[in-house]
């Protein structure tokens, strides 16, 4: 079946306005089904315990302190510390029946007979269910109003004073008031959890997390839409590789065509400036990889490292210097910056390469943007810290410091930065890509690099449509928006469209037949990883109607990454026909293990845990810290490490890859070994526990302190050593070939045909 390329933009072009309207009516949605946050909650006697104001402050201190990077809230944020909804709905739960067991028989709840028990469960059970807000107001039983002040205590205890059992710093919360203004804030996100919707028969999050004492457990539609998702799945995944073989697309292929060699192309000055991105993202991993190995630790030792309580010659508490919250903040934004760093980086290097074209004062604006790169960076996380530690009062410590969102921690001043540099490099690209955009249509193969370029920096814009004073639903609506979508949505089609660009750019590939397969697999990614986004509603406060549209898109997100895979199996078969000759077979290497662990992680291990009733119970464990390091490492990480590699051996004399070829390996070896002999193997007891008890128990400081969940701590050793000494021999090899670098062509424009000569030729 031949199918033209205009045809399929048209394709991409409805799933878009596609998405759009689905995603337009759930972010409409959002604000309209939003759990209330109540005026005043009120005990039997009318006084006041909190208001509306306080859960504000409460979601406010939240995040200026880094509480989400500890532990979670409805599921999402760190696995180190407690789900803060299912930790305050169990302490309230234990409270009430306290009150409950004292108030009837005089008695702890623990020497009670069955019966009596029972009777107490009941009582708690039924005070939890009659919880809706009556003209803005909750009204407490007895039992409930003495469960909220004893866990506004316990928070004051745990966060304020410091806990070293848990790895909490002493004044992680700087006063007792804003403690307890976090524990009002954490007992309404478990207010919503146990209370049901207006005419609805479950509760604002479908009756997450797993607590039966609370009468919290999981609904049919989970598993109805399991059992659906996996009938879709065998449904898609057939049709999808059907459509995908059935469009005549040539293969990759080395026969026939004249593959360059690098040192036969010119340098020219924009290139030498894109270089200097690849040694500012090669410290930036070397930091994230040493800090995720300090991370590790904390599980075994949380207040120490490695017997360490204090730092040598300093006497600095360790815990209080560089707590787990920290540590995580600057290990998530630096995974996110090394990896950006290194794709804005090979996004400005392939277009000369391409076009032989080198617009005036290119090579000046690149290195502008990379200081401008540099200094959001260190100005970033240096706010992350200061904002933590109380040095910014008032709204500062969002603006300029830490805004305390998984993924988004930045002050919102930097983060403006980081969409400024987004836009300046989509503007520097096109300039470099004149040559193409002047002689092809609107969906041709650089078009496509600018569309998946400027749909980062358009969901980007989705983290600033929320402040610290809105409801945590849709702010958590808006923030997967820039983190799923920027996965699932933008990242995937810029794989596509950038490893489209590579293999013209090798020969291995005709431009057109590029971008036919560009399109192809852009539109598979944008027909189910966009809407597939909803997987993440289904337990935040957002209605259940997500649920069957998350199980439908999430499942189907499967496809594009299968097909993904058998591209990158296609191009392993060019490579391995084209001899020792190829010059490239380093960074094609990349390229297919990106392919490969984007099957593995976002492919499998996503599938998995994104079943509505395995995500019910699953939700916020070790499962989905396996499924995130290999789909972020092992997918973008090694793209942008192979991107790195093709643009060194560009510019470096005397090539050997003989360390990177050790770095790819240990990489590898390592990221399999942490994944699969020490992450999964604890996700999968937290999911029996969870089941067979509660969530907040797979969540607790017990279940991790048990002698097995330890030894499987320690087991990640050996895998994260292996990626740390990777990262140092990457960082070691960049810095050594940088003496070595060659000197770029002063030629302000180059005639045509850079590395292609066909390239600017209609090859149809």
């Amino acid at each position: 079946m031949r199918v033209s390329r205009r045809t399929l933009a048209k394709a991409l072009v409805v799933a878009f306005v596609v998405n759009l309207v689905v995603m337009g009516a759930g972010a409409a949605m959002a604000y309209e089904k939003a759990p209330p946050i109540p005026d005043r909650v009120v005990g039997p006697d009318g006084e006041t315990l909190a208001t509306g104001d306080d859960v504000q402050q409460g979601k406010a201190v939240f995040q200026r302190d880094g509480l989400m990077n500890h532990g979670s809230i409805l599921g999402n944020g760190a696995y180190f510390g407690p789900d803060y909804t299912a930790d305050a709905l169990d302490l309230k739960v234990e409270a009430m029946k306290s009150y409950y067991a004292d108030e009837r028989y005089d008695t702890a709840y623990e020497d009670l007979p069955a019966e009596e028990q029972a009777a107490v469960d009941s009582l708690v059970e039924s005070d939890l269910s009659d919880g809706t807000p009556g003209d803005g107001t909750i009204e407490y039983s007895a039992a409930e109003a003495y469960a909220h002040r004893q866990v506004r205590e316990t928070y004051v205890q745990r966060y304020h004073e410091g806990s070293d059992a848990r790895g909490v710093p002493v004044e992680m919360i700087d006063s007792e008031e804003e403690a307890r203004r976090f524990a009002d804030f954490a007992l309404w996100t478990a207010w919503m959890s146990h209370t049901d919707r207006p005419n609805a028969d479950h509760s604002y999050t479908n009756d997450w997390p797993y607590a039966p004492a609370a009468g919290n457990t999981p609904g049919a539609s989970a598993m109805t839409w399991s059992v659906v998702a996996m009938v879709l799945l065998v449904a898609g995944a057939g049709i999808g590789v059907w459509l995908y073989t059935s469009i005549d697309l040539p293969e990759p292929s080395t026969e026939g065509v004249n593959v360059p060699h690098p040192d036969d192309v010119d340098l020219l000055p924009s290139q030498s400036a894109a270089l200097w991105f690849v040694p500012v993202a090669a410290l930036l991993f070397l930091a994230q990889t040493f800090l995720g190995g300090l991370l590790a630790h904390y599980y075994v030792e949380r207040h120490a490292f490695f017997g360490l309580e204090t730092i040598p010659v300093l006497g600095v508490d360790v815990l209080q210097v560089l707590p787990f919250a920290m540590a995580k903040t600057w290990h998530i934004d630096l995974g996110i910056l090394w990896i950006a760093t290194l794709w804005l980086g090979a996004g400005l290097f392939l277009p000369p390469l391409l076009t032989g074209f080198e617009p005036s004062n290119q090579a000046r604006y690149v290195k502008g943007l990379l200081g401008a790169l540099v200094v959001v960076v260190a100005g970033g996380l240096t706010g992350i810290w200061l904002g933590a530690h109380g040095y910014f009062d008032g709204s500062l410590w969002w603006i300029l410091g830490n805004e305390g969102l998984e993924y988004l921690e930045v002050g919102k001043l930097w983060q403006a930065g980081l969409l400024a540099g987004f836009i300046g490099w989509a503007v520097l690209a096109a300039r470099g890509l004149k040559p193409l955009l002047d002689d092809e249509k609107p969906y041709g193969l650089a078009h496509m690099i600018l569309y998946a370029g400027g749909s980062i920096a358009l969901l980007f814009v989705a983290g600033f449509l929320f402040t610290p004073k809105t409801n945590i639903a849709v702010t958590e609506f808006w923030r997967w928006w820039v983190v799923h979508m920027w996965v699932e949505g933008a990242f995937e089609f810029f794989i596509v469209a950038i490893v489209g660009m590579t293999l013209v750019s090798m020969n291995l590939l005709r431009r057109r037949s590029a971008e036919k397969a560009v399109m192809v697999e852009a539109l598979l990614v944008m027909g189910t990883g966009v809407i597939g986004v909803s997987h993440h509603y289904w337990w935040i406060g957002m209605p259940d109607l997500w649920i069957p549209i998350g199980s439908v898109f999430s499942t189907l997100e499967l496809i594009p990454l299968v097909v993904i895979l058998f591209e990158a199996i296609n191009e392993y078969r060019a490579l391995a026909t084209s001899g020792e000759a190829f010059p490239y077979t380093l960074p094609f290497m990349f390229i297919i293990a990106s392919g490969v662990w984007n099957f593995v992680g976002a492919g499998v291990l996503g599938f998995f845990i994104n079943l509505p009733l395995i995500n019910y119970y699953e939700h916020g464990t070790y499962l989905t810290v396996g499924h995130a390091h290999a789909a972020m490492f092992g997918a973008f990480g090694f793209l942008a490490l192979g991107m790195a590699t093709y643009v060194l051996r560009f510019t470096v004399r005397d090539w050997s890859g003989r360390r990177l070829r050790w770095a790819f390996w240990l990489w590898n070896v390592g990221l399999a070994a942490m994944v699969f002999v020490s992450v999964l193997p604890v996700g999968f007891i937290q999911l029996e526990v969870a089941f067979t008890g509660s969530y907040d128990a797979a969540r607790s400081v017990a279940f991790y302190n048990r002698p097995l969940i330890q030894d499987l701590f320690w087991a990640r050793l050996p895998g994260d050593t292996l990626i740390i000494a990777g990262t140092a021999l990457f960082t070691y090899d960049v810095v050594a070939k940088l003496r070595s670098r060659r000197v770029a062509d002063d030629a302000t424009h180059v005639p045509t045909g850079g590395v292609v000569r066909p390239f600017l030729e209609d090859d149809d």
